[in-house]
């Protein structure tokens, strides 16, 4: 499976500090796992979360789930730490917070392989704040960097925007983040939906992501990941339409027509490639699911 096409429906936040709360990881249905040793950790709680973090992803015990880590500005006391301790964890990659440019990722990348980092490991730089969102094309394009995250409620908080339900004062900012991972060839995940209590909200905006073009979504709570998990998964429906889409193109090449229609619109090669994909993203769930 190529690294584009591994599920990342859902990426759920889990603070590395609660130990119950990492018991409980590992039988959530998500895709992914970051561990967080950032905005969910008090100070004085920082370094017992590291070493729980660590243990966790060498622990072998989350089965296929992508395990990951987030850690601390490389600017705070407990940063350069942080990235030394997960650089030989067995992480599959390192989430870097409020990411400023390829300078920054470059400083970051530098401790890493100081610390012994082995190549497969990768950086997940956050898009949270104006400055990555002007960098979001070298971001996207730094040698390491496999995966974008969507920080939305520190750039919400950053430029004074309001967090409302269709989410109209982030969508050109998020927008911008889209197209440089997708000029990049690089993953993007949807930031996170505070209220869980409200459902069909979260609902709705993983819908929005979905329509915009996300790979998935980041989650702060197990309640999200079946939504999420449902909405980036194409249906029986979408399956059946990809599969007769792709079976009418083969056929009308092997007869030499030019004009192919599926329910009475004009198939080209475009939508090809798109139901081609459609049907491998089925695949890779299918592999990856219990």
């Amino acid at each position: 499976m190529s690294d584009q096409l591994r599920p990342r429906r859902s990426v759920l936040y889990m603070p590395a500090a609660n130990q119950r709360a990492l018991e409980k990881a590992k039988s959530i249905p998500c895709d992914a796992i970051i561990f967080d040793l950032e905005d969910a950790v008090a100070p004085d709680a920082k370094e017992a979360a590291r070493a729980q973090a660590v243990a966790a992803v060498g622990s072998g015990a989350y089965g296929d789930r992508e395990l990951t880590i987030r850690c601390n500005g490389i600017d705070t006391d407990w940063g350069r730490d942080d990235l030394a301790a997960v650089a030989t964890s067995g992480a599959a990659a390192v989430v870097v917070p409020k990411v400023s440019g390829a300078e920054h990722l470059a400083a970051v990348a530098t401790v890493l392989h100081q610390a012994g980092a082995p190549a497969e490991l990768t950086i997940w730089p956050m898009i949270e704040t104006p400055d990555a969102i002007f960098a979001a094309r070298e971001i996207a394009a730094f040698e390491l960097a496999s995966v974008l995250i969507i920080g939305t409620n520190d750039l919400a908080r950053e430029l004074r925007a309001q967090l409302v339900p269709d989410r109209h004062p982030l969508v050109p900012h998020l927008a911008v983040a889209l197209l440089a991972a997708r000029q990049a060839g690089t993953v993007i995940i949807d930031g996170v939906f505070n209220d869980i209590q409200d459902p069909d909200g979260f609902l709705a905006e993983c819908r929005q992501g979905h329509e915009m073009g996300f790979d998935g979504k980041t989650l702060i709570h197990p309640s999200q990941v079946d939504p999420a998990n449902d909405v980036w998964a194409p249906d029986a429906d979408a399956i059946e339409h990809a599969q007769r889409v792709i079976q009418a193109f083969e056929e009308a090449e092997a007869d030499g027509r030019g004009v192919v229609t599926v329910d009475g619109r004009m198939v080209e090669n475009l939508h090809v490639d798109n139901a081609r994909r459609t049907l491998a993203v089925a695949r890779a769930i299918a592999e990856r699911s219990p």
